[in-house]
């Protein structure tokens, strides 16, 4: 199996918690006095870097939070104060999506940038790709960061990098075939869609030499259904990648597949919280992630509230790598949560059941108040062909793993959105 740092990657772990207190101690000497956001926090918090001496000693220091960085951007014009060196030192500009609001600024520095592509080094290597591979990544390369990192990434692993940006999808299709590519990035969404799009046109996707896909950008590669279809659709494997903007690409699949995602514990500490108490989780239980990453030293992220709902495993993987594992992955965010009649419901859970029925192309679900009680409404785009009646079929489905019975429509085909980036498949009207 390839590793991007097999040194690193299968460290025991007291060693590997040594490794990340010599690099939060660096990172921290490096911030205090010079990033004007991070040390004004830490000296409200009453706490200087000296004052830790032990990885224990992290919950000294005060959690960050993406409204407070939204915050001192609006205060301190346009990139705000959570910066460490001048603005000269800055060679990367990018932000967030928006999808839940303004986007947030991220600025990176050449190290900063050469850490994120070590990142998805990880990330590529994960995957068993190496130098002979041809990477396609399917992605129009605006300031969201998306693949951008993925293509540093490529390059730290000296793959061939064949860009698919200004291409319609028929257009990207042909481009993976003419160039031989055997991996592609993009989101799990657009993987669906580009095989959508193959099965319209009569485009044979077994002309590609595939063997591999990576996914970011939005849950779904470790979604089992999910994973499922878009394997079936490329006669590939299909793995899962997490990470953000604001705090780095920070954990990946591996080729064992054990059902999660690891973490890059040589980059990051992760830390689990209850939502509600904020107390720490004891390992193996649900909670939020709380994350801090150690070599973005342009643009810090100290102990950050990221919102996304985890379970960790600490056992050594098949593949002989120590960094502890996302069970399932990022198994939703926190404030993703809704309720259907009483019932809890996860966008997750929803997803994996609609994706069984290879029939559906698209979806789309709406939960309103009707009478002051939430109902859910399904509405679904069937392939050519397909029997209307499977409408029912989903319903029962859902039914009978969920406990309540959502409305499921047929709708007109071409009639949903399609999505490149982030899909936005759920909405909560109330």
């Amino acid at each position: 199996m390839p590793f991007f740092d097999q040194a690193t990657e299968t460290l025991p772990r007291e060693k590997l918690a040594g490794l990340q207190f010599q690099k939060l101690q660096a990172m921290l000497a490096e911030l205090w006095g010079k990033n004007a956001f991070y040390t004004n926090k830490m000296k409200a918090a009453g706490v200087e870097p000296r004052d830790l001496r032990s990885l224990d000693d992290l919950a000294r220091l005060p959690m960050t939070v993406k409204s407070e960085l939204m915050e001192d951007q609006a205060a301190h014009p346009p990139f705000g104060t959570n910066l460490t060196y001048p603005l000269e030192a800055y060679v990367r500009f990018h932000q967030t999506s928006g999808t839940m609001g303004a986007p947030l600024r991220v600025l990176d520095t050449d190290e900063s940038w050469d850490w994120w592509g070590r990142c998805w080094g990880h990330v590529l290597c994960g995957a068993g790709l190496t130098a002979s591979d041809r990477i396609f990544m399917a992605f129009s390369f605006g300031p969201f960061i998306g693949f951008w990192a993925a293509v540093e990434g490529a390059r730290q692993i000296r793959a061939l990098m064949v860009p698919g940006g200004g291409r319609d999808s028929p257009q990207r299709l042909e481009l993976m075939r003419d160039s031989g590519v055997t991996a592609l990035c993009s989101t799990p969404t657009y993987a669906l869609r580009l095989a959508e799009v193959a099965r319209e046109v009569g485009f044979d996707l077994r002309s590609i030499p595939m063997r591999a896909t990576v996914h970011a950008g939005e849950p779904g590669a470790n979604v089992p259904a999910t994973k499922k279809r878009i394997e079936e659709a490329w006669g590939a494997k299909c793995y899962d990648h997490a990470g953000a903007s604001e705090v780095g690409a920070h954990s990946f699949e591996c080729q064992a597949q054990p059902g999660g995602t690891h973490i890059i514990e040589s980059e990051f500490i992760v830390e689990v919280f209850d939502k509600f108490t904020g107390k720490p989780v004891a390992e193996g239980e649900r909670g939020e992630l709380v994350i801090t990453n150690l070599g973005r030293w342009g643009f810090p992220i100290l102990r950050y509230r990221t919102g996304d709902v985890v379970q960790v495993n600490k056992e050594t993987c098949a593949c002989g790598r120590t960094f502890a594992r996302f069970e399932g992955g990022i198994l939703g965010r926190a404030d993703d949560m809704f309720t259907v009649r009483g019932v809890n419901v996860f966008p997750r859970a929803v997803e994996n059941l609609v994706r069984r029925f290879p029939e559906v192309d698209e979806f789309r679900v709406t939960v309103r108040t009707v009478r002051e009680m939430d109902e859910m409404e399904i509405e679904v785009e069937l392939a050519e062909g397909a029997d209307p009646a499977l409408v029912n079929a989903i319903a029962q489905a859902i039914d009978s793993s969920l406990s309540f019975r959502p409305a499921v429509r047929l709708v007109e085909r071409g009639s949903l959105p399609r999505f490149e980036l982030k899909a936005r498949r759920f909405h909560i009207q109330r």
